[in-house]
């Protein structure tokens, strides 16, 4: 059987390689004596060895020549404007969770993807996103007693 090393295969590698992060990682949480048998590094170490099985699967197809050529979309170039709105959204949140908090951060990051995926309704698209970041925010301050970004609208509401 004839191996090449083709961008398919370099997919499988990425994986791999993000898996090790992972994996390393999760292996500098601390644990505390107080978790007999499932601590607080659980879920990361098995995300990293799901990650793994399948780099290596997305790596041994690769080597075999690959799954790109079975779809043709996947040739085409990718949508810059779509990568755009992305990457604006990821901006918008990272400048903004600090300040706004992370209810309103998300809202914004969410209408920014909603239009990467076409929609030109962004009022109702930051609707659904503040909705669904609420609903997050209380799920993990109220349910969990975790603050993942404190802002404005947080202090006076919840």
């Amino acid at each position: 059987m004839n191996f090449k090393l083709t961008a398919d295969a370099w997919v499988g590698v990425a994986v791999l390689v993000f898996a090790g992060i992972v994996y390393y990682e999760a292996a500098q949480i601390p644990a505390s004596p107080l978790y007999a048998r499932v601590g607080p590094a659980v879920f990361p170490f098995f995300i990293s060895g799901a990650m793994a099985l399948l780099g290596a699967a997305l790596l041994v197809q690769g080597l075999r020549g690959g799954w790109s050529h079975e779809d043709p979309e996947l040739t085409l170039l990718p949508d810059w404007r779509a990568v755009f709105w992305i990457a604006l959204g990821l901006a918008v949140n990272l400048a903004a969770i600090a300040d706004l908090g992370f209810t309103l951060a998300s809202a914004l990051m969410f209408a920014c993807v909603s239009r990467c995926f076409g929609s030109k309704r962004p009022v109702a698209d930051f609707g659904v996103g503040f909705a669904l970041a609420a609903f997050a925010y209380l799920g993990f301050s109220v349910g969990l007693g975790i603050n993942i970004g404190e802002g404005i609208l947080e202090k006076l509401v919840f």
